[in-house]
């Protein structure tokens, strides 16, 4: 597991940004934020790639560089993790995407709720890297429902799960499940890891509702 925040750099000022309610109303600021923050995970997943040399010719002499054929397909749930995604892309620019709309489905009386998938296109992943991009990793089953209905368009060689922001108790549970169904190499990649979840399955401190900060609350 890689978080982002457990060694100090620029990015601890990214992160308090978007969890402060005085700053993060600017939505333009924290669209730009979880960006940033998905272009440090996407260099950061790329020091996993397998790399090859490769001759380059400059105008002055060949140059011997290591370099990656890793096909990569970049996933988001819609629509909190847009912005996120967008800055995956910015370093991956050759990748394949694959998008799905899941949320939260109304909270119970005990404040139980089910996760709804009603969208997915993807391409083939056969053998290929998956990156699977979710702003905020509460509970962790709308990435474990997503991340099945995935596979079914191929076995990734590699899986790879980005959060901004992650609990304890969901990266547990992802980290649990995906092994019932999956069995190659996974890891996951968070910009900070936070202890709890409230009591309707909200992370704590965490920062609110992704989505409606960088688009609007919804009705």
């Amino acid at each position: 597991m890689f978080v982002l925040t457990s060694q100090n750099s620029i990015a601890n000022e990214w992160i308090a940004s978007m969890r402060n309610v005085q700053t993060q109303q600017n939505r333009a600021n924290f669209r730009k934020n979880m960006l940033r923050i998905g272009e440090v995970l996407a260099y950061e997943i790329s020091k996993r790639f397998t790399y090859h040399n490769k001759a380059i010719q400059t105008p002055l002499a060949t140059a011997n560089m290591q370099l990656s054929d890793e096909k990569v397909v970049l996933a988001t749930i819609l629509r909190a993790g847009l912005p996120f995604y967008q800055g995956f892309l910015n370093v991956f620019e050759n990748a394949e995407s694959a998008f799905l709309g899941a949320y939260r489905g109304e909270h119970q009386a005990d404040d139980s709720f089910e996760i709804q998938l009603h969208y997915s296109v993807a391409p083939d992943l056969k053998d290929k890297t998956l990156i699977i991009i979710d702003p905020m990793l509460a509970t962790g089953k709308s990435l474990l429902i997503a991340l099945k209905k995935l596979l079914k368009n191929g076995e990734p060689k590699q899986i790879h799960v980005a959060s901004i922001i992650a609990s304890q108790a969901g990266s547990d549970h992802l980290k649990e499940g995906i092994t019932d169904f999956y069995f190659g190499d996974f890891e996951f990649w968070f910009g900070a890891l936070d202890p709890e979840l409230n009591h309707k399955s909200y992370i704590v401190p965490g920062l609110g509702d992704a989505g409606d900060l960088a688009f609007g609350v919804k009705l």
